[in-house]
């Protein structure tokens, strides 16, 4: 006769089991991961294709195609800045934006369910310094608005950005939200600039740098203040 009883596992194959999805076996993997990825941006320069465009594709097909790579490339660590320029220069100011906001987002839920899933249990353990805890806290308090406000004031990577907020307990939903919204203002700077790159003394143009160095400037002196904000608490 059969054996309908299933039989329980052995003890090596839990093991093997728990090791494998274990929090720092899956923070191993996020950093293979980046690591990954950062080579591949360094070897290939994807940013360089987005750059050119595609010539067999355009209209709507060819802002969906680069939004989507946009989100792939931010999330492998290409300076949004650079794909930014492109997109205006590609698409103008009105698509280009379309296509700028959802690859910022896109790329930002990208690393944001990266480091959710892979880094979240492993790193949270290690929250113990003051500065760690004060934004592990406010993250996950006062999630979209903190988030929104590192948006709108460019001081913090990107990348950091995302894997700090993946570290909380911020909402993913807060977090994209915060993420499109606030990187409206800096992100249209820089894609109206890129469209009218070809025209250095238009107004378009001018208001559109003064207002990069300007957010720049802001987001220095905001970083400033809290550095030594935190260093007399410190004391």
């Amino acid at each position: 006769m059969l054996d309908l009883v299933p039989r329980p596992a052995s003890g090596l194959t839990v093991r093997c089991t728990r090791a494998l999805f274990s929090p720092w076996s899956r923070l191993s993997l996020l950093a293979v991961l980046l690591a990954s990825a950062a080579v591949t941006v360094v070897i290939y320069e994807p940013q360089r294709l987005l750059s050119a465009g595609w010539p067999q594709l355009s209209g709507a097909a060819a802002v969906v195609l680069f939004g989507v790579g946009y989100g792939v490339c931010t999330a492998a660590f290409v300076p949004r800045p650079i794909l930014n320029l492109a997109a205006g220069a590609l698409f103008g100011s009105q698509a280009g934006l379309v296509a700028a906001i959802a690859g910022t987002v896109l790329g930002a839920g990208i690393a944001f369910t990266l480091g959710r899933l892979l880094g979240q249990d492993a790193l949270r353990p290690l929250l113990r310094g003051r500065v760690l805890k004060a934004v592990d806290g406010q993250l996950s308090r006062h999630g979209f608005r903190s988030m929104l406000a590192i948006r709108l004031f460019p001081g913090v990577p990107f990348a950091a950005a995302n894997y700090c907020a993946a570290v909380s307990r911020m909402g993913c939903l807060p977090f994209l939200l915060a993420t499109g919204l606030g990187s409206i203002p800096n992100t249209a700077a820089y894609v109206v600039a890129g469209s009218r790159a070809g025209s250095p003394t238009s107004p378009a143009f001018l208001i559109a740098m003064g207002f990069i160095v300007v957010t720049g400037l802001a987001a220095a002196a905001v970083a400033w203040a809290k550095r030594h904000r935190l260093r007399g608490a410190e004391s």
